[in-house]
Formats: structure tokens, sequence, C-alpha cells
């Protein structure tokens, strides 16, 4: 945080808390014995005595400034102040972190010397595996591991990047970024842009007009091919994934194949050996082995 940010920070708490005693000191009423009222009155006759604010609740109050006096002492809460106590949100998260490490560290160390293949047969591994891809893959790739429109199923045999037990980790390892770069401005026409939607389609066998598919497969060569290759059965080493058969990532119909064209996709697989560590990256990849070769998770 900038100095100016810090001490912006400071001087807005500090006002703050003064404002609120001096708001309490400022309205504050004395004992009501004389029962004046407020001078207001409604339906004619109903008044409101003027009386003071209840002790208890008054109270309250004080203990609130005091509470947040206390606070910004101990506690960061006043810009880049640290707090007599050296709390942060990150050297807790760091030291609950360690405990987990020190704590399961051993359970998964066992498992650091068995190849992948052998792991994913481990029940042990693949139980243990089995809730940390709950916690931190299931969002995207569905608990069963059959994805959502925009994530890849993984509980089948068709790989964008490669299926083999070294790719599988370097994708959890490292993440991935796919790019398919919008196409409608080298197609250069509305027509030339469904005539390409009708050629795909007839790739995977789905129903599509062959004279317009005649058309597109020509500008699918040219435009197409240098990543999807020219039988289109797509280029592991960029991810461009194969549209022969009746795998989609983001949809098969015309429509979805028409945006794609159109507008381009974009999508990122995180890198995850920062979050989950190199032991459970292997679990990860050892689980990921086995729904592809069991169907599911």
């Amino acid at each position: 945080m900038s100095g100016f940010w810090s001490g912006y920070v400071i001087v807005l708490t500090v006002l703050s808390v003064i404002g609120c005693v001096w708001l309490m000191w400022a309205n504050k009423v004395p004992p009501n014995d004389n029962k004046d009222t407020t001078g207001h009155k409604w339906d004619g006759d109903l008044e409101e005595y003027n009386n003071p604010m209840p002790r208890w609740w008054l109270g309250l109050f004080y203990v609130t400034v005091v509470f947040a006096v206390g606070y910004v002492v101990l506690f960061p809460g006043l810009g880049s102040y640290a707090g007599t106590l050296g709390w942060s949100q990150v050297g807790q998260y760091e030291e609950e972190v360690a405990k987990a490490e020190e704590r399961y560290g051993a359970f998964y160390a066992q498992f650091r010397d068995m190849d992948l293949d052998t792991l994913s047969r481990n029940e042990a591994a693949m139980s243990a595996a089995h809730n940390i891809f709950g916690n931190n893959c299931a969002q995207c790739h569905g608990s069963d591991g059959r994805g959502a429109k925009g994530f890849p199923n993984l509980a089948n045999d068709d790989w964008q990047y490669g299926g083999d037990p070294e790719t599988i980790l370097a994708s959890i390892t490292n993440g991935r970024n796919g790019i398919m770069p919008a196409q409608a401005a080298i197609l250069g026409s509305d027509e030339a842009v469904a005539d390409v939607t009708e050629y795909v389609l007839s790739l995977s066998g789905l129903e599509h007009s062959a004279e317009r598919a005649a058309r597109g497969q020509e500008k699918f060569a040219v435009v197409c091919a240098a990543c999807h290759m020219p039988d289109g059965t797509g280029m592991q080493a960029l991810g461009a994934p194969n549209l022969t058969d009746d795998v989609w990532i983001y949809g098969g119909t015309r429509e979805d194949i028409r945006y794609g064209l159109v507008n381009g996709r974009a999508n990122q697989m995180p890198a995850q050996l920062d979050l989950l560590g190199e032991d459970r990256v292997r679990l990860m990849t050892a689980y990921v082995m086995r729904m592809a070769r069991d169907g599911g998770g």
C-alpha cells in the first residue's frame, strides 16, 4: 500500500471513531423528569417524550468504540500499520498450510515413488485423489469429470494435448492456454463462414448441406488446416481439437460452430503446482488417467 493510501485510511478511520464519540456526546439528553416532549404531534394529540437513550444501548456504543480502538492497535486496520500482534491473513494461511503439510505430508509421500499407472490403480491413493479432485477440479470439470460447455470431458479418450501420463502431468502442473482466433475477417463473408460451418459438421458426420460443405472444404484447407490438419483430426501439439469425432468442448450445433468461427474461443486451465504441490499433482494425474480408463470419477 502506498504512503498516500495508508495515510488516507488512517485519517478516515481515526475521524470515524472520533465522529462516533462526538455524536454520542453532542446528542446526550439529560433525564426527562418534567416529562418534556419533542414538540411533535401526530394525529392531533399523539406526542413523544424527549427521553434520553437507554443506558444499556448507549453503553453498547461506547463498548463498540473501545473495541474499535483496541482492534486497530492490535491488528492491521490503520493503513500499512501491522498491529502490535503482527497478525496477517497471509501469515495465518501459511501457518495453516504448514500444519496441514506436517499432518498429511507423510501420507502423500508414500505414493511419491510409484509410477503413474500403478498409482492410478492404488485404491488408497485414488480415494485421496477423489477428494482433491472434488475440492479443486470439479468446479469446472464436474464431480464425475465429464466436463461442461467450455470445460473438457476427462472421462473419455479424447485429448486436446495428449493423453499419455507425462502430458497429463504437464497439463496439470503448468496449466494450458488455448486460443482459437476469430476467423470471420479472414474468411471474408457470412457465406464463407456458413460454408466452413457446414464442412465442419460434415467432418463429424452430422447433418449438413453437401453443397455448402464442398465449398467450405476449400476454405478450410486454406484457413483452418494449419492447426486442425487437412483431414480435421487436430494437432495435439497446439491443443487444436479433433473435428472428426463427436466430442465438442463448446457444443457441436450449427450455431455453436458458427459462433466459434466468427468470434473465436479463448480458455485457460490454471497451473496447479503452486496450489497443490508435486505429490498432489501426481495424484491428480493418476486420477485423471483412471477416469479416462474407467469412464468417470
